[in-house]
């Protein structure tokens, strides 16, 4: 199994990538399996990373260590794309993330990319990267369908 923190850096230089997928791929990797369950990144905002967390003590306990994930992130991502963790208090998101696992067991094969996908990969030199590239935005447009046809909550 290839290693896809590897391909972050490539990610976040490629042309028309999109540097939130980036940042929340290292932001999985650099928290580890321990938090990862507890501290889910919501949205990147300029060089803010949001990320949620079920209550105030998994925020306060976080916040203390956010230095030291700002370094893990930036390293991963070989350069400096956040400067600052914004632990919010969500339950309702790391609920809803603590369950993916569960349903994407329900998710279907993907179906082919969109032409719209297609033209956005070509715009990648790596021709490794952009495999994944299109792989990954197959496996997010099924899990959309999956949500809008019922078979995910």
């Amino acid at each position: 199994m290839i290693d896809v923190t590897r391909l972050l850096p490539k990610l976040l230089r490629a042309s028309g990538a999109n540097p939130e997928l980036a940042v929340k791929l290292a932001w999985a990797r650099a928290a580890g399996e321990g938090l990862r369950r507890h501290a889910i990144p919501f949205r990147l905002n300029e060089r803010t990373l949001i990320v949620s967390v079920a209550d105030a003590v998994w925020q306060k306990q976080l916040q203390s260590m956010a230095g030291e994930l700002v370094f893990r992130v930036n390293r991963l991502l070989a350069q400096d794309a956040v400067d600052f963790i914004d632990f919010r208090v969500n339950p309702a998101v790391v609920k809803q993330a603590r369950n993916i696992p569960e349903q994407q067991k329900l998710i279907k094969s993907p179906a082919p990319a969109p032409a719209e996908i297609v033209a956005a990969a070509d715009a990648i030199s790596d021709q490794d990267l952009k495999k994944r590239f299109v792989r990954a935005a197959e496996n997010c447009i099924a899990r959309r369908d999956a949500r809008v046809d019922g078979s995910i909550p």
